[in-house]
């Protein structure tokens, strides 16, 4: 892995996944998954990581068919398995960049009845986002998040049958992504309207002149917008001054 191994199994919180999918039963003291057990592939050049998952995953109920630690062992493995789940690191030898994702995009194009989950050190929005695009049996985990045993067994289950399933650390970036591409999509049409006026140096008097509403209803607006737009009373800066600075700035 690229900036150092991570630990084999850390602690992991997982969103529901995105249909109601049946979870595997109770993991008390690991408890099988019903027959035939799903047969799975993993892939990571992290030896310790690769023998840690196969061994939770064979006590849980899973069969695993082989191992890889780079692409094109896993990518011969896969075609030669056929395996319900393949498990992959998102970054893998030669190269150390993107080498699983791309492995799993040909799995996936070759094998659609494979359900993949990939593992990641980091967040990797474009990364993940390509992946998930492929719609179902998809996930996206990060490893410094796997060590709740009972909650990726049944994570791996949901996956398995039929689920997709995105660590929330992904999300939470995705949803700063967006406020970095344009920080003004937190607000309404009739908020950034009420800022643009503001920009231009109206009061709320004349805003309210201008869109034909209360001065009342202005106010609540730009109350809304300061809100919005995470500015804090502050006793040096003026918060007005800071929305119109961030307006200018967007466009």
């Amino acid at each position: 892995m690229a900036g150092g191994k991570s630990q084999p199994l850390c602690r992991c919180r997982f969103l529901a996944d995105n249909r109601g999918m049946p979870s595997p039963p109770e993991v008390a003291g690991l408890a099988p998954l019903s027959r035939p057990a799903p047969r799975v592939v993993v892939a990571d050049d992290d030896v310790l990581l690769r023998e840690g998952l196969r061994s939770l995953l064979e006590r849980s109920g899973f069969e695993v068919v082989g191992q890889a630690g780079n692409s094109p062992e896993l990518l011969a493995l896969a075609r030669s398995a056929k395996p319900e789940l393949a498990i992959i690191d998102i970054r893998m030898p030669p190269g150390q960049a993107t080498e699983g994702l791309q492995a799993a995009r040909v799995i996936r194009a070759e094998l659609p009845g494979t359900a993949i989950i990939v593992l990641s050190a980091h967040v990797e929005v474009d990364e993940a986002m390509d992946l998930l695009a492929g719609g179902e049996r998809t996930g996206y985990l990060l490893k410094s998040r796997i060590t709740d045993v009972a909650e990726f067994i049944d994570t791996v289950g949901r996956i398995t049958a039929g689920a997709s399933v995105v660590d929330p650390s992904l999300v939470q970036e995705l949803v700063r992504a967006r406020r970095r591409r344009d920080p003004l999509d937190v607000l309404s049409p009739r908020e950034r309207e009420v800022l643009e006026l503001m920009a231009e140096g109206a009061s709320n008097a004349g805003i309210a002149r201008r869109i034909f509403v209360t001065e009342g209803t202005v106010e609540k607006h730009v109350r809304s917008i300061l809100t919005k737009l995470d500015l804090p009373e502050s006793e040096t800066e003026h918060r007005r001054v800071l929305a119109v600075l961030r307006f200018l700035e967007a466009r």
